[in-house]
């Protein structure tokens, strides 16, 4: 029996890479064949990290698949011609509506995927989803099969990497609060709804402060540059986008940050709460999506985006020591949760109730994928 991972984008870095690489150590820790199949892949991952769809073997009733589902692919709709056990880990797909105006490519393969997201209702054995928030859209699409909650497995351990010397010697002890928030630039996450927040802190709170937008803007480069004439029309100084930059960068920012502001208002997860919970810098974070079930009543969450509000509670967290501790201590509390060793047992119960629930499907013709 093979228990192989199948994905549209073997990433460099992302999330999802992050997560199908520790997922894989874990399977071949429990014993498991297994290998990393997609439609494209990342040139800069090492030979043999991962194959192309065209190489994966032919499959009998006892082997199984790992579909991650995130984005609209072909894969979502010549899943079901495989004949093995099907289990599917849900990350969420981002809604078309936010690309519209920004995208057209993006809106298209964003409305595919949730074509292929209900098209899978009933032809996959056991899905995971990274939040309840995610397990919450698949009862709603009328998911029958069983319904697990996993959380992404994070690799910690490389957080405690050196960070970038020169970022730091650059921002370092110069008086200024650093706000910080973490992902690609894209309309989901709302980046104007922080500049905003960061505006009004810095108008009415503290002049002496920066806003460090950290994040891609590659494909959504119509709305960063709205971003930006939004932050020249605010007259507003000291708002430093960072563009695709390497991990040591992001590193140095996050040490350098005296706060974590999200304003999204579409996550499946948000891996950047739980790292910022790692770098114990106090979360503000508006209630959306999947805030709430990643924060798990730590950090503190907006009940609505008003930038007034986010401003004065920043500036709350910010000028109360005793208010800072107890957020923070929370918040490691909460990452403890997270912990590799923790998501991992989860993982190989939720594997082995898996493969008791649903036994190999009866013997076929085996077939190459998308045969």
């Amino acid at each position: 029996m093979r228990v192989l991972q199948l994905l549209p984008t073997m990433g460099m870095g992302d999330a999802i890479g992050n997560d199908v690489l520790a997922l894989e150590k874990v399977l071949r820790d429990m014993g498991f064949q297994t290998g990393i199949y997609a439609e494209t892949v990342d040139r800069r991952l090492p030979e043999g990290t991962a194959y192309t769809v065209d190489k994966m073997p032919r499959l009998s009733g006892e082997d199984v698949i790992l579909y991650h589902m995130s984005t609209g692919t072909d894969l979502s709709f010549a899943l079901e011609k495989l004949p093995c056990r099907k289990l599917m880990i849900f990350h969420n797909i981002t809604p078309p509506r936010f690309f519209k105006d920004y995208n057209e490519t993006l809106t298209e393969i964003s409305e595919y995927g949730m074509r292929g997201l209900c098209h899978l209702a009933d032809k996959v054995d056991y899905c995971m989803a990274d939040s309840a928030y995610n397990a919450s859209v698949l009862r709603d699409l009328n998911y029958q099969c069983p319904i697990a909650v996993r959380p992404i497995l994070i690799p910690f351990s490389d957080y405690a990497k050196a960070p970038d010397p020169e970022l730091m010697e650059h921002y370092s002890n110069d008086g200024y609060t650093n706000f910080v928030f973490v992902g690609r630039i894209a309309p989901n996450k709302k980046q104007e709804d922080v500049i905003r927040a960061f505006y009004c802190y810095k108008k009415y709170c503290n002049p002496k402060s920066r806003l460090f937008l950290v994040g891609s803007y590659n494909g959504m480069e119509r709305y960063y540059h709205r971003l930006r004439r939004f932050v020249g029309g605010l007259e507003l100084d000291n708002v430093v986008f960072t563009g695709h930059i390497p991990f040591s960068q992001i590193l140095a920012y996050y040490h350098l940050a005296d706060l974590f502001l999200c304003m999204s208002e579409h996550e499946g997860f948000c891996v950047p709460l739980v790292e910022a919970m790692y770098f114990n810098i106090p979360i503000l974070a508006y209630d959306s999506s999947a805030i709430s079930d990643t924060l798990g009543g730590s950090g503190v969450l907006l009940s609505s985006n008003d930038p007034m509000e986010a401003a004065l509670m920043a500036d709350r967290v910010l000028r109360d020591p005793g208010l800072r501790r107890e957020i923070i201590a929370g918040q490691r509390r909460r990452q403890q949760d997270f912990a590799y060793s923790e998501i991992r047992k989860l993982f190989e119960h939720q594997i082995r109730e898996f493969l008791e629930m649903v036994p190999p499907r009866e013997p076929m013709r085996r077939r190459k994928f998308g045969r």
